[in-house]
Order: structure tokens, then C-alpha cells, then sequence
């Protein structure tokens, strides 16, 4: 991970939230894809920090999730 970005390094960014986000969580995180990378940020303080990842770290996280590694 690379860390925290300021907001300006993100400033062109396009932002998505999941397709089964809802409100009634309020628990929801957005992504945006860059040309080096992802950016992850809270969907309930867009303005707030970001956290940056490389590809390959996004992909080891994916792969996480969809072998059942991050169930509770």
C-alpha cells in the first residue's frame, strides 16, 4: 500500500461506489481506478483520506475476498 494521498493528487478521479451499496449501512467505501493503481475512500467523507494501492495489492486483496479470506 502506498498509503494516505492528499486530496489534490486525486483531484481528476473518477469515483464508484458498488452496485449493492446502500444507505441504510452507511458503510460503504468508493474506488477509483488510476493510471498506477487504486484509490479507495469513504463514501461518507469524500474529502476526507484516501488510500492508495498498486495493482498488484488491489488483485491480492480481490483474490482475498473471493476465497472466503476476510469472512467473518
Amino acid at each position: 500500500m502506498r498509503g494516505i494521498e492528499p486530496a489534490n493528487d486525486l483531484a481528476g478521479a473518477v469515483w464508484h461506489k458498488a452496485a449493492r451499496s446502500n444507505t441504510v449501512g452507511n458503510q460503504c467505501v468508493e474506488v477509483a481506478l488510476l493510471h498506477d493503481g487504486i484509490a479507495v475512500r469513504d463514501s461518507k467523507n469524500p474529502d476526507g483520506p484516501k488510500l492508495m494501492f498498486t495493482s498488484t495489492e488491489w488483485e491480492a486483496f480481490l483474490d482475498g475476498v473471493k476465497e472466503g479470506e476476510f469472512d467473518l
